[in-house]
């Protein structure tokens, strides 16, 4: 035993003498009192395997030596709740760490219970990360309200999404890219409740590694996976109301071993919620004018998660998932249209084209996967994914025309339709990524195969006395088939003083697209058939590149660029004309391009804390959806590539904590121009802005089980998809947590836009027409939710280790294996 202990010695002695750089720090506690005997263990970042372990002196310091690199260190003390630091890079300088802060817990000598609180936003060099779960102003929001109050985040008013001031994100639900855009994307955010979601991640500058598409960056949702040994669960229920009363519920099971991880989720919705909106259109010598609501019913909605890991060994790990999302609900919209000419006080016509339209969605996933990985930075993922998404609508369309004689509203005749339109859409992919240490550095490679079919059968039936009669001529079938093929190479290295990161992807694109109907010959008296159809192939190279100057670890610096693209959505694509009334309309277009964006940045980090990023971007061939006339005096809205889009955009961000008292804020800003020429006159775009965004949380530890939180969001005015100019919208939202049963259940309770500031208004002018909009809906609204643990809670880290299994449990949030949005 003594010649086993003096051999160690002399071996670590060696390699410190050679290569070992120091990791230096203190470790305190909420009073600020230095805290000796406490255990500090340095993790490599990429895996968490341990490297080393250290015990602080009496003055609550420690000293870690080790080569230099990226690593995490984790802080333990028996009654204290563990600390797991943010990812830091070791350089050849050497590295003095923050004062470490431990919280106490009530654990019992025999067993620690780890009940550590994420910080609410994490800021990192590549993504910023909303820990839904240590929000509790997020209880009772869906997706797509939890992002639009996300740091640098805007949803306009159809629903879509940009970051940081652009357009064209990508959105994944647990590392997998959704195939839906536009209102399939929003309806189908709305379904998914903060119950089920552990975090959000903005990844705003992704690797080669990340799939190319998203000039704006990446929106990652993650759902909620346990990860805790033993079997264990919880349930939840909540309740909303604003006009009306929302309810969501469910539980969550799972059982954890050395060989097998078995995880599973279910959670239900429903509700009634209501918009109001109000349009104003000039258009020739008419003027349109008409107030809207909304109402939007959820019936029911079903998430479900299922899925099993087993560990092979100490380096392989296998699994299966199955993740599913069904839902059924009906919007209803009421309100006239008055038309009147120009200069005129009161209408002479009246358009009242109440609808209803009904809907279901099923998107079910399946995934199995393989993990290997080795002590020496070995690493390989292989993922197999099939996916469905089967999208079915039935909107009943009246359009009933009334003269206005007298002040009077007299019937003239109507046009009554049908529109029955289901969609299926099918997804498969297949991919591996692997790493291992090369060159005194890290290299990854990558490959991925994915298709997606897409078939959308749009049927229209005349609403006739003796039934419904199918119009051939405003009828279509569009079938999309879109097959990508990527690679990639990543390399990353530190250096004395900075660190290089640089990758190159290639994808190659085949499209195509079939628009299939029946089209009225004048000439002969008949329908005849038509076949609209488009085919592109198309191979695009993507680099990436980053250079971190860390020689002084206070004050780091970084260059990054990035190059992106964004292809078009299908249903933007269909040439087919689609009748919202009779007289609104929309389209697609098929000489749509995709768009290209060239980004640029610096950024820099004070102190670990006060993060700034400055950015450039160019995007090429920018979407926008512009509106345009037909017949006079009607409009259609259609997809069409803007010359270029200028953006450069400054983003600053800073966490503090004392003691009982927490904050985050977050400002971003940008500047942006848009340029393009349709055909000269009113059919030019030459439109700047200068607008910002401000997020901000605050959390008081009022006692040990009571916790309140306020946070909010300003958003100034700014301009969507082109030419849509809208006014400033914000927020505030007060919530308390009690923490209840012995700290098994919680009771979150918050009201949501105290001050009703949600609103939205927006004009545009082009091609000769104004349009003025504006609306809101119920987003102030009281939730509270109720959340119970049951089962085993400690964390058997020793048993992890054991089996060498320390980074699955942090690899695959969503059971799948993989990195999310690798390759």
């Amino acid at each position: 035993m003594r010649k086993l202990t003096l051999l160690c010695f002399t071996a670590l002695l060696l390699q410190s003498a050679v290569s070992a750089q120091y990791i230096t720090g203190t470790v305190k506690d909420l009073q600020g009192k230095p805290m000796e005997k406490t255990t500090v263990t340095l993790l490599h970042a990429s895996d968490s395997q341990v490297v080393k372990l250290s015990i602080t002196d009496k003055e609550g310091m420690y000293s870690i030596a080790a080569t230099p690199g990226k690593y995490r260190l984790s802080v333990s003390y028996i009654g204290y709740t563990t600390l797991v630091s943010p990812v830091v890079e070791l350089a050849e300088a050497g590295l003095k760490m923050q004062d470490l802060i431990m919280a106490g817990t009530n654990a019992s000598l025999d067993a620690v219970t780890i009940t550590s609180k994420k910080p609410i936003v994490e800021v990192m060099a590549d993504k910023t990360i909303l820990n839904v779960e240590g929000t509790i102003n997020a209880v009772g929001n869906d997706a797509l309200e939890l992002l639009r109050k996300s740091p640098g985040v805007m949803v306009d008013k159809d629903d879509n999404l940009s970051l940081a001031g652009k357009n064209g994100v990508q959105v994944f639900v647990d590392g997998k890219p959704s195939p839906l855009s536009g209102s399939d994307l929003a309806n189908y955010l709305k379904t998914l409740q903060s119950a089920q979601i552990e975090a959000i991640e903005l990844i705003t500058n992704p690797s080669a590694k990340y799939e190319a598409a998203g000039n704006a960056g990446i929106i990652n949702i993650r759902l909620k996976k346990n990860k805790t040994f033993g079997t264990n669960g919880s349930v939840n229920a909540g309740y909303n109301i604003g006009t009306f009363g929302k309810y969501n519920g469910g539980f969550s099971l799972n059982h954890r071993n050395s060989r097998i991880n078995a995880f599973g989720n279910y959670n239900y919705s429903q509700g009634l919620n209501v918009n109001n909106m109000v349009s104003y259109r000039e258009q020739a010598d008419s003027i349109f004018d008409q107030k809207t609501q909304m109402r939007f019913r959820n019936k029911w909605t079903h998430n479900f998660k299922a899925g099993l890991d087993y560990f092979l060994n100490a380096k392989s790990t296998i699994g299966a998932m199955v993740n599913g999302n069904l839902s059924n609900n009906t919007m209803r919209t009421q309100g006239p249209m008055q038309i009147r000419a120009e200069g005129d006080a009161q209408p002479s016509r009246i358009l009242d084209a109440s609808n209803e339209s009904k809907a279901e969605r099923s998107n079910v996933n399946f995934n199995v996967n393989y993990r290997y990985a080795q002590t020496g930075g070995k690493v390989l993922n292989i993922d197999a994914d099939y996916g469905f998404f089967d999208l079915s609508s039935n909107q009943y369309q009246p359009n009933f025309y009334y003269d206005v004689v007298a002040g009077q509203r007299v019937p003239a005749y109507a046009n009554i339709y049908r529109m029955i339109a289901p969609t299926d859409i099918k997804i498969y992919s297949l991919k591996g990524d692997y790493e291992q240490d090369f060159i005194k550095g890290k290299l990854g490679l990558g490959a991925k195969l994915a298709y997606v079919n897409t078939d959308n059968d749009f049927q229209r039936y005349n609403v006739l006395g003796s039934g419904d009669q199918l119009d051939a001529e405003r009828s279509n079938r569009f079938r999309y088939k879109e097959n990508i093929n990527a690679g990639y190479i990543n390399y990353n290295r530190a250096f004395k003083g900075f660190m290089v990161q640089a990758g190159l992807r290639v994808e190659n694109t085949h499209s195509e697209g079939n628009s299939t109907g029946s089209k009225y010959n004048s000439n002969t008296g008949n329908f005849e058939p038509y076949d609209s159809s488009l085919n592109r192939d198309y191979t695009d190279l993507f680099p990436s590149a980053a250079v971190t100057f860390n020689k002084n670890p206070m004050s780091q610096f970084g260059l990054t660029f990035s190059r992106r693209i964004d292809r078009p959505a299908y249903q933007d694509l269909n040439p087919f004309e689609f009748k919202l009334n009779d007289y609104t309309s929309m389209k697609g277009n098929t000489r749509l391009r995709p768009q290209y964006t060239n980004s640029f940045g610096v950024t820099h980090t004070y102190k670990y804390r006060l993060n700034t990023a400055l950015n450039y971007s160019h995007v090429k061939d920018i979407f926008t959806q512009l509106p345009d006339t037909t017949e006079k005096s009607k409009s259609f809205m259609s997809k069409s590539n803007l010359a270029t889009q200028d953006i450069i955009s400054l983003n600053i961000s800073y966490p503090f904590q004392y003691k009982w008292y927490s904050f985050f804020a977050n400002l971003n800003s940008y500047y942006s121009k848009y340029k393009a020429d349709f055909g000269g006159g009113d059919r030019t775009v030459n439109l700047d802005v200068f607008a910002f965004n401000f997020y901000m949380q605050n959390s008081f530890k009022l006692s040990k089980t009571l916790t309140a939180e306020i946070s909010g969001f300003y958003t100034s005015p700014t301009i969507w998809q082109g030419t849509f100019k809208s006014i400033a919208m914000g927020s505030v939202d007060g919530g308390l947590l009690k923490t209840i049963l012995k700290g098994k259940g919680t009771v979150k309770a918050s009201v949501t836009d105290m001050f009703r500031l949600m609103r939205w208004k927006g004009e545009s002018n082009f091609t000769g027409v104004t349009s003025i909009a504006s609306g809101r809906w119920e987003s102030r609204q009281f939730r509270i939710n109720f959340n119970y643990r049951f089962g085993n809670t400690q964390v058997k880290a020793s048993r992890q280790r054991k089996t060498g299994q320390e980074d699955e449990s942090k690899r695959a949030d969503g059971g799948t294996g993989t990195t999310p949005g690798g390759n």
